[in-house]
């Protein structure tokens, strides 16, 4: 008797057959070559690395830009100290010499008071009076030159805004506008600051 061949086996068998192959053609991770696994795993050890390196590059940037900014800020807080200090030892008499110049205005007023002619033996009161006052004028100056302090008389010089105050213009013959022909009070100034300006009258032209 004549038999057909058994379909279901034949397909049992091709299914077999190209399931292997599609098996065979799917990546195995456990057929990566380990050189390549180890590769991998350290270029993401490297870059995670670089990553954090360059944090803390930026936070070593941040810091050390606050540092020198704190010590730039040290240094002008220094700096604006010695200088009040030292203006505060230089000037703090300011006020002192300032009371001291009405004396030495008085002093002044007092020695050209006197008349020149009657300071004579024949007036040996006179004179020995007139000689008290000079000498003394001349110690007050001494120890305001001594702390700094200096007399501005600055007749025939040119005037400066910065040390002389004008009261008055007049014309004079030869003198050149802006020279000081009078000087009413002398000025003073304190180791260059201006304590009190001369009062002066002022050539014009």
């Amino acid at each position: 008797m004549f038999r057909l061949p058994q379909i279901s086996s034949a397909f049992s068998w091709q299914r077999q057959y190209y399931g292997t192959i599609t098996e065979e053609k799917k990546p195995d991770a456990a057929n990566v070559p380990p050189e390549q696994e180890a590769t991998e795993k350290i270029k993401a050890e490297l870059e995670l690395i670089n990553k954090e390196l360059a944090e803390l590059k930026e936070s070593k940037d941040v810091l050390e830009d606050k540092y020198k900014r704190a010590l730039a800020e040290g240094e002008n807080i220094r700096i604006r100290l010695t200088k009040q200090i030292n203006d505060a030892k230089l000037f703090g008499i300011q006020g002192f010499c300032k009371d001291l110049l009405d004396v030495a205005d008085i002093l002044g007023k007092a020695t050209e008071s006197v008349p020149k002619a009657e300071i004579t033996e024949k007036n040996p009161h006179l004179k020995s009076l007139y000689e008290g006052l000079i000498m003394t004028e001349a110690q007050l100056h001494k120890v305001f030159k001594k702390h700094g302090l200096i007399s501005l008389n600055p007749i025939n010089e040119k005037f400066d805004p910065n040390e002389h105050e004008a009261l008055f213009q007049q014309e004079v013959e030869g003198k050149e506008p802006g020279t000081i022909v009078v000087v009413s009070k002398i000025g003073y100034k304190l180791h260059e600051r201006i304590v009190r300006p001369a009062l002066v009258g002022v050539a014009k032209g």
